[in-house]
């Protein structure tokens, strides 16, 4: 009798967690959009900026200030001397 209900359960333990397997779905991937390098290279004065966003370094992305114009991104190092200056009459870009 005893085997019996060893048998039982072992059964309704497999139909349990082939029914989960049914419902499993795969996560949907995520591509990774941030600066995975940076220059120290000024961007030019007339470049007109409209925000900044600070990244911080999460493989395979770096420290980086991404500052943004109407059309495009500049990975900067957030360590070079002029960054400084430019921040302050920016807005941060929340995302």
């Amino acid at each position: 009798m005893q085997l019996c209900w060893k048998l039982a359960l072992m059964m309704m333990v497999l139909m349990c967690v082939t029914a989960q397997q049914v419902n499993y779905r795969r996560p949907t991937r995520v591509g990774v959009s941030c600066c995975k390098d940076v220059s120290k290279a000024r961007i030019p004065p007339a470049t007109k900026l409209i925000g900044y966003k600070q990244q911080n370094a999460l493989s395979p992305c770096v420290d980086a200030i991404i500052f943004y114009t109407e059309k495009e991104k500049y990975c900067s190092d957030p360590k070079a001397r002029w960054i400084q200056d430019r921040l302050k009459d920016l807005d941060e870009i929340m995302d």
